[in-house]
């Protein structure tokens, strides 16, 4: 199978077709565009004209509104001239699903439409239906009967198209042959996409969109392939992570679903789904975009080995690497947390509040949060304290060698200490830094730390970088220590120089996101430079975001996940109030998946995901799923929180709140 990106191990941007939306241009290597999607009534003109203007004001380059029935998509006229009235030109995107006849007409009327080929034709009844091959092609001649009125009337009118697969709402026909699989989301877009090119109709975009970050970035990764294997071109392509949340988790969610794929030249739109309002989802698409709009070839270095073969691991499959342990870290483990405490002057035990341990000092206790950190590092610094009895602590090794508890205390030693036979080293746990090809620094011969590492059953090693592309330069070590049959666990260190907060988060997800998503590390420490003034603040921050990336890459759960879909003229109940009071009564379930839809689209599609669902049926009412079952059909909203949690209790999913 064909790479999925022009370098694994250099920033280069993918080569796309171009497609022209009304005046934009995007692909062919065009600035990647930033877009969001209306959340107001499709027939309120003036509502939907006034979120659009903001969303333009905040930088949205293309701006998409759902048209559910032909009425909605005749609307689009009205609200076009409206904004047109107003000076807005901004390229205006129909998001059609199950009703062919309102793409048509939407068509004729705006610059793009947006097809779900889930839902366009087939249907998804959660049948298994089995075809024969000849049944099979009837049924693609059935889709191309269908759909080929539509590609008609784009290539006539100019308009461009999103031929739009999403994980949750594969059909029965997809699902009955390729499964819940990213092969089956790839093969949905493929049909329509093989049906426009015989009429020779190229101006299209796709996208392959899940709540899974996982599930998301293995299909566009065969997706690329197939398409490279099958027509030697790549389409442009859409990027997104749907349904994925509110506030941080929701952020963490897209970029390390966007960013991952972003990393490797993939990507010429995106579109961040939170629940929250479209407005807010523009700057979290800037702090996304600006790590890559400004890369190119020439501030790249070049000294890291290419890859022109793969055969380390696949990137179209979840694989973990194999690893031994040593202590808590690696085999059957889950990744560990490291928080970096190098910046505190004084460690006390309120310090340690930051990172999930409260000490009570009327009982002399600890008490320890589902997200506590495993490991601190401190550079010199002595701990006067008895520690809680899960945490222990990494230090430089002139420190470790003077700790008085050396159970709980551990030296990290740089390449040359490592292969130093002469320095004392710890009896049960060592931590290795190697650097992964950062420009200007040199490190003992490879060769010579991998014989060492390998009879070596107390080293940790510890993978950093400070090149800009991090993520290749780490993932190709992950490489060359799978090659020479090292299997020692790794620590991703990630260091983030960002300006702000919110930029930060997006670089600590892209980078060890992605990179987690491979099945590569062991643990996470993310590095800061913030200022000691706030350090308890950044460092219950950086914890946090820690633990969130590795609930979003699926390797640790230590709370509950949200499935949420961003709202839209579909939805049928206030979503991010519901949400937030979801959030506020389930919120102590660790590990339950509980999906929150506004409307049927894609809600029952992700119940497949998704422990239970919440999901808008009419307006005021409510489905509840426990997977893509319905339990309980049309409840009164009022009431309808209320009876998911008798949901809950009764496949005994709910705990009760410890006072």
């Amino acid at each position: 199978m064909q790479l999925y990106s022009n370098s694994l191990t250099q920033y280069k941007r993918l080569l796309t077709k171009e497609v022209k939306i009304g005046d934009l241009l995007l692909g062919n290597l065009h600035p990647i565009r930033i877009q969001t999607m209306t959340t107001t009534d499709t027939m309120n003109t003036l509502a939907t004209v006034e979120q659009t203007l903001r969303c333009v004001q905040a930088g949205a380059e293309l701006v998409r509104i759902t048209a559910p029935s032909i009425k909605e998509a005749e609307n689009l006229l009205n609200i076009k001239n409206e904004l047109k009235k107003r000076g807005c030109t901004v390229p205006l995107i129909a998001d059609i699903h199950f009703t062919p006849n309102a793409a048509e007409v939407a068509a004729r009327i705006i610059e793009k439409v947006r097809v779900n080929p889930g839902n366009y034709v087939d249907k998804k009844k959660f049948e298994q239906i089995d075809y024969t091959d000849a049944e099979y092609v009837e049924e693609i001649d059935r889709i191309r009967d269908r759909f080929t009125p539509l590609v008609k009337i784009c290539k006539e009118y100019g308009t461009a198209m999103r031929i739009g697969t999403n994980h949750g709402s594969l059909s029965d026909r997809i699902m009955s042959r390729y499964g819940d699989t990213p092969m089956g989301m790839v093969e949905s877009a493929m049909e329509f996409l093989r049906i426009a090119r015989g009429e020779s109709y190229h101006n299209i975009i796709l996208s392959m969109k899940s709540s899974n970050p996982q599930v998301m970035v293995q299909a566009y990764r065969l997706l690329i392939s197939k398409m490279q294997e099958e027509f030697r071109e790549c389409y442009s392509l859409h990027l997104g992570v749907t349904e994925a949340g509110d506030g941080e988790d929701g952020r963490i969610k897209s970029a390390i679903g966007i960013g991952t794929l972003l990393e490797d030249g993939i990507g010429d739109t995106i579109r961040v789904s939170l629940t929250e309002d479209p407005e807010l989802e523009i700057p979290v698409c800037k702090d996304i975009v600006k790590r890559y709009n400004f890369i190119n070839t020439t501030n790249i270095r070049t000294k890291v080995p290419e890859i022109n073969k793969l055969t380390a691991y696949s990137p179209f499959e979840y694989k973990k690497r194999e690893t031994f342990a040593v202590e808590n870290i690696g085999g059957s483990n889950v990744p560990v947390v490291i928080a970096d405490f190098s910046k505190v002057e004084n460690i006390t035990p309120s310090s340690l509040e930051s990172i999930g341990y409260k000490y009570d000092v009327a009982s002399d206790k600890w008490s320890i949060g589902d997200s506590a950190a495993d490991y601190l590092f401190t550079v010199n610094q002595e701990i006067e304290f008895a520690l809680p009895g899960t945490l222990r602590v990494i230090q430089y090794h002139h420190a470790w060698l003077s700790a008085k508890d050396k159970n709980t205390h551990f030296p990290i030693l740089d390449a040359d200490q490592y292969l130093n036979d002469s320095l004392e080293k710890s009896a049960t746990m060592n931590f290795v830094m190697i650097d992964a090809y950062s420009e200007g620094y040199e490190q003992p011969a490879l060769a010579n730390i991998f014989n060492k590492l390998k009879s070596d059953n107390t080293a940790v090693i510890c993978l950093s970088s400070t090149n800009k592309n991090a993520l290749q330069s780490i993932r190709r070590m992950f490489v060359e220590l799978i090659d020479n049959e090292v299997t020692n666990p790794v620590i991703i260190i990630c260091d983030s120089n960002d300006a702000t907060k919110e930029e930060s988060l997006i670089h600590y997800a892209a980078e060890t996101g992605g990179l987690l998503l491979d099945g590569f590390g062991e643990g996470i420490c993310l590095g800061h430079h913030f200022s000691n003034k706030a350090i308890n603040p950044e460092l219950r921050l950086l914890n946090s975001i820690a633990f969130g990336i590795l609930q979003a890459t699926r390797s640790r759960i230590s709370k509950t996940e949200y499935i949420s879909c961003p709202s839209c003229g579909r939805t049928l109940f206030d979503l991010q109030q519901t949400t937030a009071r979801i959030r506020s009564v389930t919120n102590h379930l660790k590990g339950v998946k509980i999906a929150i839809m506004g409307c049927i689209v894609n809600g029952p599609g992700e119940m497949a995901d998704a422990d239970f669902g919440y999901v808008g049926s009419g307006v005021g009412k409510i489905t509840l799923y426990k997977g893509k079952e319905v339990v309980k059909r049309n409840i009164d909203s009022d009431v309808a929180v209320d009876e998911l949690i008798n949901l809950l209790k009764e496949n005994d999913a709910w705990v009760e709140v410890k006072e």
